[in-house]
């Protein structure tokens, strides 16, 4: 399975992206997917996940609402809505998709990654 993130680029403070993760394959549409970011200088950091079925979703504390996840199988692609961004949210942004038809908040169980977009969110 392979995931290309897309959708990165740069966004005045405030503004919104959509961040897109097309998977290579429909077997997809059983895995839980997930979103990851990692800062110049820090560790990767969970942001949020998607069950196989987007019945249920999880966030990162931090993120305060300002992050939606979601998917749609039939296209084999999962989506991140980012709003209000903030300078402090740039960071490259993977996708991935879990082992199983639900998700992790930490490391555990993601077995694929894409290859990361940038997100860079001038003052």
């Amino acid at each position: 399975v392979q995931l290309q993130a897309s959708g990165g680029g740069l966004v005045q403070a405030g503004g919104s992206l959509r961040l897109s993760c097309a998977a290579s394959k429909r077997t997809t549409s059983n895995n839980g997917m997930g979103w990851f970011r990692q800062a110049p200088g820090k560790e990767r950091e969970f942001l949020a996940a998607i069950s196989w079925n987007g019945g249920s979703t999880a966030y990162a504390d931090s993120l305060k609402g300002r992050f939606t996840i979601s998917r749609d199988n039939a296209k084999s692609t999962a989506y991140l809505e980012m709003d209000s961004l903030k300078p402090e949210d740039t960071a490259v942004y993977y996708c991935a998709a879990h082992r199983g038809s639900y998700y992790s908040r930490d490391f555990s169980g993601w077995l694929y990654w894409g290859q990361g977009t940038l997100v860079t969110v001038s003052s």
